[in-house]
């Protein structure tokens, strides 16, 4: 049997003893019929324990630019084809944006997260993120994530010289299934903003979306993506659907 409590257990001990996961592996995961789902999750708590303990890290998130995006993801409500009722503004102040990290502290976050809407930002929104990251540090020792779009391996160096410690940019789906959901850019253009900011010494949070209607070895091969490029947070999302 390869759904048995036992099978998940010594999957777990190869992958603590520094196995890493095949695509079969991973596919026999997703496949495990759901009496499985017990056995399955507590070997998966043990992998999870061994390298994260019992903490649990506080995130708060600054949507800094709403809407005005001209791409055309379909899983976003921010996208220039979607009708979606959101509130549409630019970039933050600089001012704004540090009064937000100050309520992250406030509140115990570990990581101020900002996050803009589009396609990727203009030199002019480097300087205003720059410009508040600087501030941000010279006030607090927050972790600063930053989730802007595409980047040229320049505006990467500039948030990094500033104090930018990591860039969230996801893949979202597989290579071979991306032109589903997006057409105004490829594939290719997010692992170049990747490598771009890997060069620039920046940490990565890559991730993706379930539920778009990949199937499971889809869901393995971005997997295997995110191996490759050796990214230090993956976030895990789900779709929920919303009108428009």
């Amino acid at each position: 049997m390869t759904d048995t409590p036992s099978h998940w257990n010594q999957l777990a001990d190869n992958v603590l003893q520094g196995h890493q996961l095949t695509a079969q592996e991973g596919l026999s995961i997703l496949e495990a019929d759901d009496a499985a789902l017990p056995g399955l999750l507590a070997a998966a708590f043990r992998v999870r324990q061994k390298h994260f303990g019992m903490d649990v890290q506080l995130y708060y998130l600054e949507n800094a630019k709403s809407g005005l995006c001209p791409e055309d993801c379909s899983y976003c409500s921010q996208s220039a084809v979607a009708d979606t009722p959101i509130e549409r503004y630019r970039l933050k102040s600089p001012e704004q944006l540090v009064a937000g990290a100050r309520q992250a502290a406030d509140n115990q976050a570990r990581t101020y997260c900002i996050v803009a809407s589009g396609r990727g930002p203009s030199d002019a929104d480097v300087d205003g993120v720059v410009q508040a990251v600087e501030q941000i540090k010279q006030d607090s020792g927050l972790h600063i994530c930053c989730c802007l779009g595409l980047l040229t391996p320049e505006q990467a160096g500039r948030l990094k010289q500033a104090g930018v410690d990591r860039i969230n940019h996801n893949l979202n789906t597989s290579r071979g299934f991306y032109d589903q959901i997006c057409s105004t850019h490829t594939y290719q253009e997010r692992i170049d903003t990747l490598t771009a900011c890997r060069e620039q010494g920046l940490e990565l949070c890559c991730g993706l979306i379930v539920g778009m209607g990949e199937t499971h070895q889809d869901v393995v091969a971005v997997c295997g993506e995110l191996q490759q490029l050796g990214v230090e947070s993956i976030p895990v999302n789900f779709l929920n659907p919303i009108d428009g």
